[in-house]
């Protein structure tokens, strides 16, 4: 890959990095709602990670992390929690380097998706965490995004095996999307989920 697009898939993993960090600046994110079988098995993973955390939210009133920052789940749950998408944020970080789709605007729709997923992801973590996220999980996922593009500088994984990175990844979004936008207590709005499905798809049909 040419220096310069590596050049702008480190600069672009620190734009992604950076959304771990500010997200929760995002107050309006509180008041109004959100906009094969390696895939399955992505699904399957975070849909299990997410009926951990609840149950734990549940049975725990929360539990001390570090530093005096306290979690809504028990001490494991977040480490669990916060470890396992540490992984799938280093997974991303690397795929900015690594696609099956080249180029500038290949990356760019790449780094507009990813970061629109991370605003919706860190709602999430935050409710499940409270105080423990932003003092500590924030940072970690922030650390874990660079720390995948610099992997990815370094190590290049064969096609076949760069397919199931992507599609186990896929399954985790899809997961994480249906379970922050489509629940019915989040009073989410069909039809502008519709627009922004319908309309992303036309780009990526355009490219």
């Amino acid at each position: 890959m040419a220096a310069v697009s590596s050049g702008a898939a480190v600069l672009l993993a620190g734009g992604l990095a950076a959304v771990h960090a500010f997200a929760g600046k995002l107050r309006f994110l509180h008041a109004i709602p959100r906009s094969q079988y390696l895939s399955l098995a992505g699904f399957a993973l975070f849909y299990g990670l997410e009926q951990v955390a609840v149950q734990s939210r549940r049975r725990e009133r929360g539990d001390e992390v570090a530093g005096g920052a306290t979690t809504s789940t028990s001490q494991s749950v977040f480490w669990l929690h916060i470890g396992s998408f540490a992984v799938y944020n280093v997974l991303i970080g690397y795929l900015l380097l690594h696609r099956e789709e080249t180029g500038t605007v290949a990356l760019l729709l790449y780094f507009v998706a990813m970061a629109l997923h991370f605003v919706v992801n860190n709602h999430g973590l935050r409710k499940h965490h409270r105080a423990a996220y932003s003092r500590i999980g924030r940072w970690v996922l922030v650390a874990s995004v660079l720390c995948g593009v610099l992997v990815g500088v370094f190590v290049a994984v064969p096609t076949t095996v760069l397919g199931l990175l992507f599609a186990f990844l896929a399954g985790g979004i899809v997961l994480n999307v249906i379970k922050e936008e489509l629940p019915e207590e989040r009073e989410s709005s069909v039809p502008a989920f519709a627009v922004g499905l319908v309309s992303y798809t036309l780009v990526l049909l355009s490219v």
